[in-house]
């Protein structure tokens, strides 16, 4: 793939600390998604999902999701990504209660990878937080855009390429903190998953 640069990195995204509004997950729906995210059980495989805008005077945007395991993105950033998203799970509608006409789609990353190098990592937290995670480079699947770990398997990683394409389309709507470079000189970001 012409897109996969040399110098492997995985990332976390969340939205930009930019003016643009966020969602605000339906709690019993995040549930659910979480189970899945666990379990793999067809039976708790969302379909859809529920949110609200937090606040309803500020510009929509495109990656409006905190959550670690779900990633939702307007339906034009998806389309904007291209196919290649799909290498990695699928789309499913989100609902958005208060919104006007709004498109977006939750991303639920289906391939579960394991490529951490558990020796060199940080022990992971309670519920599955590797705050320090180390990859095994040969093990890494660069061609999928995202994937999830055995270990901590409700938070999607994303692969560096997958999130500069991310970056470009969106600018200043996504913050991406780094979790692993095979660059020695690249330094990860201290608290990834906190806010």
């Amino acid at each position: 793939m012409s897109d996969v640069p040399r110098n492997l990195a995985v990332f976390r995204l969340l939205p930009g600390l930019s003016d643009y509004e966020t969602l605000r997950l339906d709690g019993a729906d995040q549930s659910r998604l979480m189970r899945w995210q666990r379990s793999g059980d067809d039976a708790d495989r969302p379909t859809g999902l529920r949110a609200e805008w937090m606040d309803d005077s500020a510009p929509r945007s495109e990656f409006p999701s905190g959550s670690p395991g779900a990633p939702v993105l307007g339906r034009r950033l998806a389309e904007g990504f291209g196919d290649e998203l799909l290498s990695a799970g699928s789309l499913v509608p989100v609902e958005i209660r208060n919104g006007r006409g709004d498109d977006y789609v939750l991303f639920l990353v289906d391939q579960v990878v394991d490529c951490l190098d558990l020796r060199r990592s940080s022990k992971p937290k309670r519920n599955g937080e590797i705050k320090k995670p180390v990859y095994r480079p040969e093990a890494l699947p660069t061609g999928l855009p995202a994937f999830r770990l055995p270990q901590f398997p409700r938070a999607v990683q994303w692969n560096g390429w997958a999130a500069e394409r991310l970056l470009g389309l969106t600018g200043d709507q996504i913050e991406a903190r780094l979790t692993w470079s095979e660059d020695p000189a690249a330094k990860p970001h201290p608290d990834p998953w906190g806010f």
